[in-house]
């Protein structure tokens, strides 16, 4: 068996996430206390008390997401699961897997994230950024849709989800526009995001490029275990040139498919998602239906995976 571990990013989180895993096993909280010394608040508290809308907010989900999958890998480890051969990560997941692959520190890693919500955040004015799911079109018809609402606005297709499922960010009224056209073009479903932030798109270039002070003070190594970046679907190999392929990766679409695809190319046979929620396990499936998946989202979870994987 060839464990490939894969983080999810912001949409996965929930108030009172990771209580039953924490009851059991004491590296849960103790990461979430090492991340508050950083942030200077209590984000396990957060986490378990809410409000969901200060959860909800970019500038703390990215860093609760974080910490909650690298608990996890903490914990996993710690039960004595074999170590995978590959990480992937969707979107903010990447940062964790970088951490997890030891390319860089635990701590770097909550600032860096804690920043790029910051920056996230301000990249667009409150009211104007937007995303978009739309289910049941082609690539090359989303695309068709995408040039035709840019007229109005920025338009992008930004995460590349699933075969027949691609999330699309930029201006509000472009995706509004949008939403509309892939209907006509005769997309299953086509909806508006609860997001002010239109991740990944060009409106976020701002954001990737003053995200490299931060880099430039960082770190990096080269990662101990095989990462593949979502940006490209190709392994990060070069400990150099990993804050310029961060700051890149914010504004640049989430090639989803292709890393997973490339997971599996590359001899994956089993993979685990490691985080709360169960986003990834589901899209992972609808790209492979062949590859066994399983979401780490409570001890029984946990114990029945590492049995499995040293099966």
């Amino acid at each position: 068996m060839s464990l490939a571990f894969v983080f999810p990013g912001q949409g996965s989180q929930a108030v009172g996430m990771q209580a039953e895993l924490a009851a059991v096993y004491p590296q849960i909280e103790a990461s979430y206390q090492e991340a508050s010394d950083v942030l200077g608040f209590d984000l396990w508290k957060l986490t378990q008390e809410g409000p969901t809308e200060a959860l909800g907010q970019t500038i703390n989900t990215q860093p609760a997401m974080l910490v909650a999958a690298v608990a996890v890998w903490r914990a996993w480890h710690s039960a004595g699961g074999p170590a995978p051969t590959m990480l992937s990560g969707h979107s903010l997941g990447e940062y964790t897997a970088l951490v997890c692959a030891g390319a860089m520190s635990f701590v770097d890693g909550v600032r860096l994230v804690r920043r790029r919500g910051e920056l996230m955040q301000n990249a667009v004015p409150d009211g104007e950024g937007a995303m978009a799911a739309v289910l049941g079109l082609d690539e090359d018809v989303i695309m068709e849709v995408c040039a035709e609402a840019s007229m109005i606005g920025v338009a992008e297709p930004v995460n590349f989800n699933s075969p027949g499922q691609v999330v699309v960010a930029g201006h509000q009224m472009a995706l509004m526009q949008l939403v509309g056209l892939a209907k006509d073009a005769g997309a299953r479903r086509a909806i508006m995001l609860p997001v002010s932030v239109p991740s990944h798109s060009s409106l976020m270039r701002p954001a990737g490029e003053a995200l490299i002070e931060l880099l430039d003070t960082i770190e990096f190594k080269m990662p101990e275990t095989t990462v593949i970046s979502t940006v490209d679907a190709t392994p990060y190999d070069d400990a150099a040139d990993i804050g310029r392929r961060l700051s890149q990766q914010v504004y640049s679409p989430v090639h989803w498919v292709s890393a997973v695809q490339k997971l599996i190319e590359n001899g994956a046979t089993h993979l685990v998602e490691c985080g709360p929620g169960k986003i990834l396990t589901g899209l992972n499936k609808r790209i492979d239906r062949s590859v066994p998946g399983v979401c780490i989202d409570s001890p029984a979870a946990l114990v029945k995976s590492i049995e499995e994987a040293k099966q």
